[in-house]
């Protein structure tokens, strides 16, 4: 059954293609248009695709050609017509227009094929969803997160739901937002793992998938203020099970990324082939281990390379640029708009590289006289997943820079039974978890030293008190996930309406 044999009575785009030779109707938006006096070509969506509209001013009706004519920008359209074979076309099939009606007009529509910055698209989002590349992001994100709820159905796990409203943090409140709830102090949740271990106790196995919210008062690309996770916790799990599930979720995600998101991932410009080696086993380093690559000579010269790689293509961006504005004046006119957006790359690309060269020099010392004990920051995290072609799992880390919930190594009692997942390509941490403290008494001691109100958490201790059991979970952020996959820049694109500090509108 296709997609179009469900709902109401007319065809959609990505279902065009089993419609060759048949007339349907289309109901959508015109996405751009262009032609001549007697032919034009109306590029349509419909939110499933886009296809190429011709109407022929010889073929169809006064009323259809003044529509076709006068249609704007984002103009909501019923098109009828003939689906054709056209190899050319996205999707490989093009409309024939019998007739076209005009459902509602478009003003003169601000985004248009110009380059705009980016705080102005953020400031208009609820239109530049409508553009292409946030179409190839958002249905991406669709595919993973039923990806990720069929890789935990179908190994028995139930979906679980945590609390939005806390009266407790999980790790503290320095990075929670507050409010009133009815005289009382209360939270939006950092984290759902607490309820997740009371619900893994009933249940054995369960995931919850939720909204979080963090206060920090980060501008970094890797940082939303609000934020989906999936936060997996299971009965009778320790460190190695749970690494484990880890790897195994991750080459699903990419697997399924790759057999259904061809169409999204060509417009985006994905590089498919880092995503083709997300493939068991991954590399499993201790957090010592980490530390002592991160010292590394050998990181010391890739970092080397890696500028002067940068400068290099520097160099070639800016020889391209004066030989692309020397031919320029004598190009024809679609030769200038092809110029014109590849000026617009190489001007991005080397603002890249100049903010590589920048951080660079940085990065190096930082790695260099790295302090064992100190947690990982974003250029730590990036630098190491250089050194590996699929995501790397770091484990066992020093327990001062973890939650004060997770299990000791029982052979060394400064570390934590922890774990991150670091993605390639320089994405950094995308999972974080480990084996959770069982002992009551450790427990005890913890909130105390982390200063904790020993009342708000009796709930969870009482986890401890009836039948405790080893037990372990991980945290994966859904458009941090997203923004390794999809190969983009900025979590910020990953999430409809993304709210960060000093952005709460749309």
């Amino acid at each position: 059954m296709t997609h179009a044999d469900v709902g109401p009575r007319h065809a959609t785009i990505q279902d065009l293609a089993a419609h060759v030779g048949q007339e349907v109707t289309l109901k959508g938006w015109l996405y751009n248009k262009r032609g001549s006096k007697h032919l034009l070509f109306l590029l349509l969506r419909d939110g499933t695709g886009l296809v190429q509209c011709v109407a022929a001013a010889d073929s169809v009706d006064a009323g259809t050609w003044r529509v076709a004519d006068e249609a704007t920008q984002e103009s909501a359209l019923t098109v009828t017509g003939k689906v054709v074979r056209d190899e050319r076309q996205a999707g490989g099939v093009e409309l024939v227009v019998s007739s076209l009606a005009l459902v509602g007009a478009s003003a003169e529509y601000p985004i248009t094929p110009k380059e705009h910055g980016i705080d102005f698209l953020m400031s208009h989002r609820h239109l530049w969803l409508r553009s292409r590349l946030p179409w190839a992001i958002l249905r991406m994100r669709n595919q993973l997160i039923a990806s990720i709820h069929a890789f935990f159905q179908e190994r028995g796990f139930l979906q679980m739901d945590a609390p939005i409203l806390t009266g407790n943090a999980v790790e503290g409140t320095s990075s929670l937002f507050e409010l009133d709830y009815f005289d009382e102090k209360a939270y939006l949740t950092q984290s759902g793992q607490l309820y997740g271990e009371a619900m893994a106790m009933a249940f054995g196995r369960i995931y919850t998938f939720g909204p979080t919210f963090r206060a920090e008062k980060s501008k970094t690309r890797r940082h939303l203020t609000e934020f989906w996770m999936i936060e997996p916790e299971m009965a009778f799990f320790d460190l190695e099970d749970t690494l484990g599930l880890a790897e195994d979720l991750l080459t699903r995600v990419a697997r399924d990324a790759l057999a259904h998101c061809t169409e999204e991932l060509a417009i985006l410009g994905r590089d498919t082939a880092p995503l083709e080696r997300v493939r068991k086993p991954f590399p499993r380093i201790s957090y010592t281990e980490a530390v002592d690559l991160l010292r590394s000579d050998a990181t010391a010269r890739m970092l080397e390379n890696r500028m002067q790689a940068l400068e290099e293509e520097n160099a070639a961006l800016a020889e391209e640029f004066a030989a692309n504005r020397k031919r320029y004046g004598q190009a024809k006119k679609g030769e200038r708009r092809r110029l014109d957006a590849r000026e617009i790359a190489i001007r991005r690309r080397a603002d890249e590289i100049a903010e590589a060269l920048q951080n660079l020099p940085a990065w190096k010392d930082s790695a260099r006289s790295f302090v064992w004990g100190s947690d990982f920051g974003g250029s730590d995290e990036t630098v190491l997943t250089w050194h590996f072609d699929r995501p790397a799992m770091v484990h066992r880390y020093p327990a001062a820079a973890k939650a004060f919930y997770m299990k000791r190594d029982p052979d060394d009692a400064r570390l934590a039974m922890a774990l991150d997942v670091l993605a390639p390509e320089g994405y950094g941490e995308i999972i974080g978890g480990g084996e959770r403290a069982t002992d009551l008494a450790f427990l005890e001691e913890q909130i105390a030293a982390h200063d904790l109100p020993k009342d708000a958490f009796e709930w969870y201790l009482d986890l401890r008190r009836f039948g405790s059991v080893p037990h372990a979970g991980f945290g994966l952020g859904l458009e941090r996930l997203l923004t390794w996959i999809a190969g983009i820049d900025h979590v910020r694109e990953t999430i409809p309406f993304p709210r960060l500090m000093g952005r709460i509108s749309p």
